[in-house]
């Protein structure tokens, strides 16, 4: 999968394509990178890619030219790849989007700052908006690294294990379950004794309860219209008996 980053700051991808599982995907050749600088697609001795906005107000817009250039440049590159624009306006960032993104021979990323892209940018030259959380940043950037690593976690052959992202948080609804290390008793606390069991049917029912658990302390509202299999609503059941004893007794 080809991932290309538009910004007006291609120094700050240096480090987030050479460390890590980015960059395990990039040496097996599971992904390819290309980082765009905007700028280069500006007109004038300054290379100017911000401008005041029209009717007034404070801060700075993005230029619609730097950006259209820039936008067209990657779309020559990877003509099936679909643009998306990071903004805070844009659909939720879930882990079912990354994998709904994953279908895709590339992602073609526009990184915006100041207060914002021309309006004509958004509605002419992307086909998606994409937010990561309902709160502010400088720039499009971290978001944009973000998408492109959970995107990529979901690609075969980036992770060591085929099971790897079936297992991780939110890819069957819930939260994952605990998990524990050497030593076995740290500071008077030791490891659940079925994880030392070897029973693995045991220990894969106890990673599913702790996953349930979680889900339901922490973030209950993903299991309302999540679809429960038989044995999440016996250990439902289970719970709603035990709290029912500590409540009449």
């Amino acid at each position: 999968m080809n991932f290309f980053a538009l910004t007006l700051f291609p120094e700050l991808f240096d480090a987030f394509w050479a460390h890590g599982i980015i960059r395990q995907a990039l040496l097996k050749k599971k992904i390819t990178q290309s980082t765009l600088n905007i700028r280069d697609f500006a007109k004038g001795r300054h290379r100017t890619a911000d401008d005041k906005p029209y009717g007034g107000g404070c801060g700075m817009v993005m230029k619609p030219e730097p950006l259209a250039g820039a936008i067209r440049a990657a779309k020559k590159m990877a003509p099936d790849s679909p643009t998306i624009l990071l903004t805070p306006q844009g659909r939720l960032f879930t882990q079912r989007l990354a994998r709904e993104l994953s279908v895709y021979d590339g992602l073609i990323l526009v990184c915006g700052r100041y207060e914002g892209v021309d309006e004509r940018i958004r509605t002419d030259l992307t086909d998606h908006e994409v937010s990561i959380g309902d709160y502010i940043l400088t720039g499009g950037e971290l978001p944009a690294m973000i998408v492109i690593e959970a995107v990529a976690r979901t690609l075969p052959g980036v992770l060591g294990g085929s099971d790897s992202t079936a297992k991780d948080s939110f890819s069957d609804g819930l939260l994952e379950h605990a998990h524990y290390t050497r030593p076995e008793v740290f500071e008077g606390e030791a490891v659940p004794e079925v994880l030392l069991s070897g029973h693995h049917k045991e220990i894969e029912k106890w990673r599913q309860e702790t996953s349930l658990i979680r889900t339901f302390l922490k973030r209950p509202d993903l299991l309302k219209d999540r679809p429960l299999s038989t044995l999440e609503r016996q250990m439902l059941k289970k719970w709603r008996s035990e709290i029912d004893k500590i409540i009449y007794a």
